[in-house]
């Protein structure tokens, strides 16, 4: 006859006697420590650059705000002096200086000029580029790159034995259509034809980055989808407007932002277009802060210049900052 056995213990009672029961619900230390230091990683590989911004760029805006604040003349900077406190007198002669506001409006204008040319050229190079042959494809690149590679002052240079009055090509060419004399034209005589030659520079050095990038970009178009749009009869703007840029947009808003970043802080094409001696009439906000500090000797006046500038060019940082942040939830 066989007897069933006494029930097994189930529940708390499962573990042998005397030992303690075992825990539950509860994740082991190591995952929590292990998830913590895989958040950190980030943090930790972007911390040097972070720290060399800090040294090279935080200290001279610390001190360039302070400036802002005092009346630095050129006793206290031959004395080592501190200078006297001003307070905020310098902000009050910059914001009631109507040739300040002619400035910054004569500086946003070349920004979005600049800003569109570029652009518009871009688009029209990318586009080409994503018809044309691999081999030409791969030279235009080349030729690209060359461009981005010239310094600044060597763009400059050339510019200007372009139009130089005497030697220049632009001028000779000009000479040569019917009913055209161009022989000794200053184009810097003219403050918008002066602008139109600083465009030109800005332009062809900007062009590089903005194709490349929007050329990247277009690789990224399925063509599927532009080819069923073509067999039912869409023309090629319309095929542009409602596939190819819907795809592109995140990069182009982003390389625009850029672009309008930097050509508001445009300085180096000017100073040199103008040989150091820029007139009043080619003044944008870095050159005007530039000649109010080193050659006026007005030095806090010309860091609250800077001081300005900088906070217009954080609001275009920020609107970047948020794109980048939208492309990122997007995806």
């Amino acid at each position: 006859m066989v007897t069933a056995g006494p029930p097994r213990p189930t529940g708390a009672l499962s573990h042998p006697p005397g030992s303690p029961a075992p825990h539950r619900g509860r994740r082991p230390a190591r995952g929590g420590t292990a998830s913590r230091a895989r958040r950190a990683v980030p943090y930790l590989l972007i911390a040097p650059t972070v720290l060399a911004l800090v040294a090279v760029l935080g200290y001279p805006l610390v001190d360039l705000v302070v400036l802002s604040f005092q009346d630095m003349t050129r006793r206290e900077l031959f004395a080592g002096t501190s200078p006297p406190w001003a307070g905020v007198s310098q902000y009050r002669t910059v914001f009631t200086d109507a040739f300040f506001w002619e400035v910054v409006g004569r500086t946003a204008l070349f920004t979005v000029v600049v800003s569109g040319v570029t652009m518009a050229g871009a688009m029209l190079i990318a586009l080409l580029m994503r018809r044309v042959s691999p081999w030409v494809r791969l030279t235009m690149s080349g030729v690209l790159v060359a461009v981005w590679a010239m310094p600044v002052m060597v763009a400059a240079s050339v510019f200007r034995w372009l139009v130089d009055a005497d030697f220049g090509v632009v001028n000779w060419l000009l000479g040569q259509l019917p009913g055209v004399e161009s022989a000794r034209h200053n184009w810097f005589e003219d403050p918008w034809q002066g602008f139109a030659v600083i465009v030109a520079v800005v332009v062809w050095g900007a062009l590089p980055f903005s194709a490349i990038t929007l050329q990247a970009a277009l690789t990224q178009v399925p063509p599927e989808l532009e080819e069923a749009a073509r067999v039912d009869g869409a023309e090629r703007s319309q095929i542009f407007r409602h596939i190819t840029f819907p795809v592109i947009k995140p990069a182009f808003v982003m390389v625009t932002t850029l672009t309008a970043i930097w050509n508001f802080g445009v300085f180096n094409q000017i100073w040199l277009m103008r040989s150091g001696q820029p007139e009043k009439d080619y003044y944008l906000l870095g050159v005007y802060s530039f000649i109010e500090s080193f050659a006026v000797n007005r030095y806090s006046t010309g860091a609250a210049i800077a001081v300005i500038t900088v906070l217009l060019l954080l609001v275009g940082a920020v609107v970047y900052v948020r794109q980048l942040v939208r492309m990122g939830e997007a995806e």
